[in-house]
């Protein structure tokens, strides 16, 4: 399934809500450039589902958990190659949503060959204040 949506970043709860209320199980990955707005989505969908918890980015610590099943990843420092010689391959088949920042194609590939299913968010900025959301299930 293809999906696009054209928001303002005053409307981004639209896609927060859609995604908490359509997939909740599962990894996410979100690609797009150095603030493209990419954690202030994971921001709005974790509010959606319930958790109370401040979401940053996990730049430098590769990884948070918010609750009981929601993850958060970026791998913007560190590549695909050291996320999988850390074991965190494994991490992203754990029950709950896992939203990896600044995964790749090879890292979709892998997921799919898993039977993990796998959502990915093309973010590209079209003005200031407008962005364009592709949402692919695969």
């Amino acid at each position: 399934m293809k999906k696009t949506f054209l928001l303002g970043l005053d409307e981004i709860d639209i896609l927060a809500e859609w995604i908490a209320k359509n997939f909740t199980n599962g990894v996410i990955v979100l690609r797009g450039d150095l603030a493209a707005g990419k954690t202030t989505l994971v921001k709005k969908t974790v509010k959606f589902l319930g958790v109370e918890e401040e979401v940053t980015s996990p730049t430098f610590s590769l990884q948070h958990r918010y609750g009981d099943r929601v993850f958060h990843y970026d791998m913007y420092n560190h590549g695909l190659d050291h996320f999988i010689s850390l074991g965190m391959l494994e991490e992203l088949e754990k029950d709950g949503l896992h939203f990896v920042e600044w995964g790749d194609d090879e890292l979709v590939k892998i997921l799919n060959s898993a039977s993990i299913e796998t959502m990915t968010i093309d973010i590209k900025k079209i003005s200031d204040n407008k962005r364009e959301y592709e949402v692919c299930t695969h």
